[in-house]
């Protein structure tokens, strides 16, 4: 049973409008969908999937990314977010909006827009903060006013000098201080003690290769639960996506759309949005290109979290529930694969951890 409070809730009597809606099952991906009626727009919303992980939580398969995301902006974005039915949103204490983020969360539950338990909040572990887990993961939750993050993940493999700032310390040379004796094992060992203390429900990973995911599960008491990396239909990494299914970890997309608004995007770059194929079979479902791309990796069994602080765009992004691809347009995208990384952190380059080192797609 799926309840968004201010809307009725499915198979069940709603105070607002006094009548008592049924459950529509779809068969899709293996999944159930359920169509929720608003009550104050009187227009029927598709509720929001969710994939199991290891520990038994469900996870939305939609969230809303904010990375990049300015001050200013963010809250507004959450709160639109919301509205429109997300349960699920993205952050790290790097992005420097989880404070923002947090006061819409307090004031869609002040509301009753949503409860706590409603909701999956994604957290991170910055690269200046692997000597430092429990004081990162505790600068977050003040941040977000939360007792608990639903997932929580060591968002690259390479370690830096910390700095209280939360920023990367440079060297005299420009460059990045490296932090390359502590090893992300020893880094997961301190996040498992996270996730039996209370302080997140799931942990995972995030940018990396299948070898380190490897390395992990070889030595880790608690699985990873996710592995988070760029992923859309110019880099798909069907293998790394494969090797994560295989071992009951999930995989989240980022830049599923490939990130168009990244600050070093250079005009001649690939944009998949622009994609003519993608184009379309948006068309054909009388869709949008954007929602196209998110329902390509939905039906891979991915979860994705589109960015955006602009109202229409977040709720269109939301609308992917309604409509499948069959397996000719599966295969007509599959085949876009350029093997294309929107986001190489190349300045990081020569960290012995960097994930993209030995293999730059996996």
């Amino acid at each position: 049973m799926i309840s968004f409070a201010g809307q009725c809730e499915v198979g069940r009597f709603c105070v607002h409008c006094e009548l008592i809606h049924l459950a529509k099952d779809f068969e899709w991906t293996g999944l159930d969908v359920v169509c929720l009626v608003d009550c104050f727009t009187g227009l029927v919303k598709m509720a929001c999937k969710t994939i199991k992980l290891n520990t038994g939580a469900a996870m939305p398969t939609i969230g809303l990314g904010t990375w990049k995301s300015k001050p200013g902006e963010v809250k507004a974005a959450v709160e639109t977010a919301i509205d429109a039915g997300y349960r699920h949103i993205d952050c790290s204490i790097v992005y420097r909006n989880e404070a923002e983020i947090g006061e819409a969360i307090q004031s869609k539950i002040q509301e009753g827009v949503i409860r706590r338990e409603d909701l999956f909040i994604t957290s991170k572990l910055f690269v200046t903060f692997h000597r430092r887990v429990r004081d990162c993961i505790e600068r977050s939750l003040r941040s977000l006013k939360l007792e608990y993050v639903d997932l929580y993940l060591i968002h690259w493999p390479m370690g830096f000098h910390f700095n209280p700032g939360d920023v990367l310390e440079m060297t005299k040379d420009g460059k990045p201080y490296m932090d390359e004796e502590i090893h992300y094992v020893d880094v997961w060992e301190e996040m498992e003690k996270l996730q039996k203390e209370g302080l997140t429900k799931a942990i995972g990973v995030s940018n990396f290769n299948k070898h380190q995911v490897a390395e992990i599960l070889q030595s880790c008491a608690i699985p990873p639960a996710v592995n988070q990396y760029e992923s859309h239909a110019y880099l798909q990494q069907d293998d790394l996506l494969k090797f994560c299914q295989s071992n009951a970890i999930v995989v989240t997309a980022y830049s599923p759309l490939g990130s168009a608004d990244r600050p070093w995007a250079k005009p001649d770059d690939p944009k998949p949005l622009e994609d003519a194929i993608i184009k379309e079979i948006a068309e054909k479902h009388n869709k949008t290109a954007a929602q196209v791309l998110l329902r390509y990796q939905i039906q891979r069994g991915m979860v994705v979290i589109p960015k955006s602080v602009t109202q229409s765009r977040i709720q269109s992004n939301f609308l992917v529930f309604d409509f499948e691809l069959n397996e000719d347009e599966m295969s007509l995208i599959r085949k876009q694969d350029r093997n294309w990384r929107a986001l190489k952190n190349e300045w990081l380059y020569g960290h012995k951890h960097h994930p993209f080192n030995e293999n730059n797609c996996e």
